[in-house]
């Protein structure tokens, strides 16, 4: 792994995320609001790194996420909205340093460069829970999505 990648994960107490990668919750919002599955915290935030040939695997949220580079390789966000568009955002390159996912659609995330590491930050809003999170399963995607078989099959595990 990359040396400033192991030194981050050490540094900043990361550990495995199921998406792929490495993360820790930095903030967590005493603000709570109400939504339509009850009263949330307003926004979280996270660290989030990725190394070599690791990579975000597609899955999505009920809520927005903004995700924010900090430094190393450029990021690949691959977004699939429900209605089958699909959209690249590359962050941490030129003038693009922040990317907005809306609630609902799948998203994956990979470096640029598959021999660095990068580390971003991630901002949920309502907050994040695990409960909210939903891994994308190959085979269902494809079928919702066949026009992006490749990157599919890519960007996920199984």
């Amino acid at each position: 792994m990359h040396a400033e990648a192991e030194r981050l994960i050490g540094a900043l107490e990361l550990k495995p995320h199921p998406e792929g990668g490495f993360y820790c919750e930095t903030y967590r919002s005493d603000i709570r609001i109400a939504t339509s599955d009850g009263a949330r915290n307003a926004i979280t935030s996270i660290y989030y790194l990725l190394a070599d040939e690791m990579y975000s695997a597609f899955h999505r949220l009920k809520s927005d996420e903004i995700w924010h580079h900090h430094r190393g390789s450029p990021v690949s966000i691959e977004i699939i909205e429900s209605d089958g568009r699909h959209r690249e955002i590359v962050i941490g390159t030129g003038d693009c340093w922040q990317a907005a996912i809306g609630a609902g659609a799948w998203f994956a995330a990979r470096l640029s460069d598959p021999e660095s590491y990068a580390l971003v930050g991630a901002d949920v809003a309502p907050g994040f829970k695990f409960e909210d999170f939903e891994m994308g399963r190959r085979e269902e995607l494809v079928a919702a999505f066949p026009q992006h078989k490749a990157l599919i099959e890519r960007l996920t595990r199984s």
